[in-house]
């Protein structure tokens, strides 16, 4: 193999190295997406899963909400490389475990054979648990709820092998990994894509779903997870229109549950109205009064209260175009709701866990407005967050970048003077940039010496700290700076070209 031939090889492994390096800095865009699950751990909400125009999918990816951001400007971290789940979506999620840290997935379709998969959130791997007790048929398009001692309660939903409604209440201890069954005694008709919360006083209130049709909002059934027992409560006030797909959270007075979108015939159309509010002291609804640009109704969407919003992820009926995947309602005021861009993590990073709603009140109520308000410097502290979060968001993506533009130098380093050594070898010294009727240029101890012509140009002597400019064989002037030693991207291209105008060079010299 000829010199020139290894040469060229060189070259196209130096491409392909850069084109490796572009690719792990592409930001993350995750597709449209419903059916998916949302699950908050250590300031991360994890997205798992998901429908996309009837194809299901295994992605798995999170939001950093530790730091400010602009749901216009999202900077997702994609681990979909270390899902084990197979493709799937309507199934559910929770956080609970011995260390309240552990993503714990139920559910599936056709394509999931187990019923549990769990994630450690910690050492980011996943695993499937064996559990204890009397093994439950699998179901799906249901809501998971877990209260504070980490108990996880699944009621209702569709059995995968038929797709009926199933009426059971599945009890799973996420701490000692045992499966239960709660009472069935005043339980109300099955039923798929409700809406369910989890109350102060540790009732699950379940709200509309799907059985043949939509159902109704006059009534909300309540489930003590103290007592196991069921109640229902006859609601009144603007009551919504029959709905599922809706999502539903606690209040952050814990006095109220806000619902938001859904669907009108069981996903053809979102519903008009997008935010309901549900008095929990007298059981009336109302339509609250909201502030800011109103987004497009979503069904089968997801829904967090994260600081002092209420956090709305993915789900059918937008635009994603036109529209961030990420819905942001400051509820922090419950005389005046507000549509938002912007997000502020809570001055406290560690998120309450279910434990702490009831004293929540408390705190909602006597802190004053200062608390929650952005800082003064909006712009500056969102642009400088979002450029932390990149460079922290992604290590993986970023220690390989490194390591790439490490190898990508020292590769074109070795190329360089490869062709440096070719040269001299088969021209000699020859300087086609040298005549004897310009001026000479003598080296003395880094001093430069001017020999001038009649028309005595002459140059003006350099410190020796300052470089001086070098002509490439292009006949192009650069000069190097103190920054040189920092490989950068739009560096390495530019070596490149320079190496491509050599091997052209050459080239023609070889010809002649």
């Amino acid at each position: 193999m000829t010199r020139k031939n290894l040469m060229y090889i060189a070259l196209w492994l130096l491409i392909q190295l850069l084109a490796e390096i572009n690719c792990q800095m592409t930001p993350y865009k995750p597709k449209l997406r419903e059916g998916h699950t949302a699950t908050l751990i250590d300031n991360k909400l994890y997205i798992l899963g998901g429908d996309f125009g009837d194809n299901a999918g295994k992605d798995f990816f999170y939001l950093d909400v530790s730091v400010p951001f602009n749901t216009q400007n999202l900077l997702w971290n994609d681990l979909s490389n270390i899902n084990i789940i197979p493709s799937h979506y309507d199934c559910t999620s929770v956080k609970g475990g011995a260390n309240n840290n552990t993503l714990f997935f139920y559910g599936g379709d056709k394509h999931v054979t187990d019923f549990v998969y769990t994630f450690n959130s910690q050492s980011n791997s996943w695993s499937i648990p064996k559990i204890a007790g009397d093994v439950p048929i699998n179901k799906f398009e249901m809501t998971g709820i877990i209260d504070h001692k980490g108990i996880m309660y699944l009621w209702s939903g569709a059995k995968i092998a038929d797709r009926t409604d199933v009426d059971d209440m599945l009890i799973l201890d996420t701490i000692n990994l045992v499966w239960g069954k709660g009472n069935l005694v005043g339980v109300p008709i099955a039923r798929e894509f409700y809406g369910a919360a989890l109350l102060p006083d540790n009732s699950i209130i379940y709200i509309g779903g799907y059985n043949a049709k939509e159902l109704p909002l006059n009534q909300v059934y309540l489930y003590d997870t103290i007592n196991d027992n069921w109640s229902a409560k006859t609601t009144s006030g603007v009551v919504p229109p029959d709905r599922d797909g809706l999502s539903a959270v606690l209040g952050l007075d814990g006095q109220r549950v806000i619902i938001f979108g859904g669907s009108t015939n069981y996903g053809g159309n979102t519903v008009k109205d997008l935010i309901y509010e549900l008095n929990l002291i007298n059981y009336e609804w109302r339509i609250p009064k909201t502030f800011g640009k109103i987004p497009k109704s979503r069904m089968y969407h997801k829904a967090n209260v994260i600081g002092k919003y209420m956090v709305i992820s993915f789900g059918g009926g937008y635009d994603q175009s036109t529209e961030s995947d990420i819905l942001l309602l400051d509820i922090s005021n419950v005389d005046e709701y507000i549509w938002t861009n912007e997000f502020y993590p809570p001055t406290s990073s560690i998120v309450p866990s279910p434990s702490a709603i009831p004293s929540l009140t408390s705190k909602v109520s006597v802190s004053s407005p200062s608390a929650t308000s952005p800082p003064s410097s909006n712009s500056s502290s969102i642009v400088s967050s979002q450029s932390s979060q990149l460079t922290s968001s992604s290590p993986t993506a970023m220690i390989g970048a490194v390591i790439g533009s490490l190898f990508g130098g020292i590769l074109l380093s070795f190329v360089g003077f490869y062709l440096y050594r070719w040269n001299r070898n088969k021209y000699g010294d020859k300087n086609p940039y040298n005549n004897d009727n310009n001026n000479q240029y003598q080296y003395d101890h880094g001093h430069e010496i001017v020999q001038p012509p009649n028309d005595e140009y002459t140059i003006n002597h350099q410190h020796r700290s300052t470089p001086a400019s070098v002509i490439n064989n292009s006949g192009q002037k650069s000069t190097p700076t103190a920054n040189d030693g920092k490989l950068t991207l739009q560096g390495l291209q530019q070596e490149i070209q320079d190496l491509r105008q050599i091997i052209l060079h050459n080239s023609k010299q070889s010809k002649k």
